[in-house]
């Protein structure tokens, strides 16, 4: 093989590699760091002051590298905003964007996210050993109203005196809660003895 042949082989492998560096950027850029950025996080306009900055159009097209004032001077060509997508990224990268724009979209997206977003509380019921059949329909029906609304319910009986030396015995009275539910619900947490109480854990029927 040629010197020459040699040089060529080279400057082939180096433009291969510009053109997967360039690739890469694009997709990480483009899909990946933009929507991962928050507004706080964001550098726009003039306050993006790097030397040089890799551009992507309005379009998503990848423009090139150049210094961030001709990048600026772009987007105010466009009549848009520079906006900072990847800080960490060599050289830095930015896109053309209407930032108003993205600043209200995003706003409306994370108002509509918390809408969907359901926070699970712990409801607790609390038992006696010598509860009656009355009082343990009520307070089953109870925690039927919030297992069905997607909380979790946290099942107590309580001891007192003497009644400790009937635990095991009582432990049925958590057995009998639980089945009383399994058309909603299923046990957790298994019952557990923790000082004077024992407990158990129910959650909605998936």
């Amino acid at each position: 093989m040629t010197p020459r042949e040699v040089c060529v082989i080279y400057e082939c492998i180096g433009w291969i590699d510009e053109i997967s560096s360039f690739f890469y950027v694009y997709k990480k850029c483009v899909f990946d760091s933009w929507r991962c950025k928050t507004i706080s996080d964001l550098m726009i306009n003039e306050q993006i002051r790097d030397k040089e900055v890799r551009v992507i159009g309005a379009d998503g097209e990848m423009i090139g590298i150049m210094s961030s004032k001709e990048a600026q001077a772009l987007a105010r060509e466009a009549e848009l905003d520079l906006v900072k997508i990847s800080p960490n990224a060599k050289p830095p990268v930015c896109k053309i964007i209407d930032y108003g724009k993205y600043r209200y979209e995003q706003a409306r997206k994370e108002k509509e996210a918390k809408k969907k977003q359901k926070t699970i509380e712990i409801k607790e019921i609390r038992l006696s050993p010598n509860i009656e059949e009355n009082d343990l329909n009520t307070k089953v029906a109870n925690a039927r109203k919030f297992i069905t609304k997607g909380d979790r319910v946290k099942v107590t009986l309580r001891f007192r005196g003497r009644e400790m030396a009937h635990v095991q015995s009582s432990k049925q009275i958590l057995d009998v809660f639980a089945e009383k539910l399994n058309d909603v619900a299923v046990v957790e947490k298994a019952p557990k003895l923790e000082g004077r109480n024992m407990s158990m854990f129910l959650t909605e029927k998936r």
